[in-house]
């Protein structure tokens, strides 16, 4: 249903260095920059955007959860973050409670946002 989700930044560099070594195990790579934004995808169309924060005050914290082709890519998604001082919600493992092969991972992107990779699939 969502084309694509957009959200601001309060540290532009911090979060493009955040999301670009999180979105990497999960397939996101940059398929546009366009002034203080940045486009990430699988393949060529944008489906997440950062941008520096140019609206309102204090940004409140959001939940952005992206799909994982695998569960070694969503191990190595909360290593990458880590690797750039994220600090770690939940580690992986499996979520029973929302499927039986719902195995996801949680951690903190530089503004405070509750980032999540997750795989639907069974090892």
């Amino acid at each position: 249903m969502l084309a694509h989700v957009s959200i601001q930044c309060a540290d532009f560099a911090a979060s493009t260095r955040f999301y670009d070594a999180a979105l990497a195990p999960l397939g996101g790579v940059h398929v546009m920059d366009f002034g203080q934004n940045v486009a990430y995808g699988v393949g060529a169309r944008p489906s997440f955007v950062i941008g520096q924060q140019t609206t309102g005050g204090q940004n409140r914290e959001v939940h952005i959860a992206f799909d994982a082709a695998s569960r070694a890519a969503v191990r190595a998604f909360v290593a990458a973050a880590v690797s750039l001082g994220a600090e770690v919600l939940h580690e992986p493992r499996l979520w029973p409670e929302y499927h039986a092969n719902y195995y996801g991972a949680f951690v903190r992107d530089p503004d405070g946002n509750n980032v999540e990779a997750v795989c639907h699939t069974p090892e």
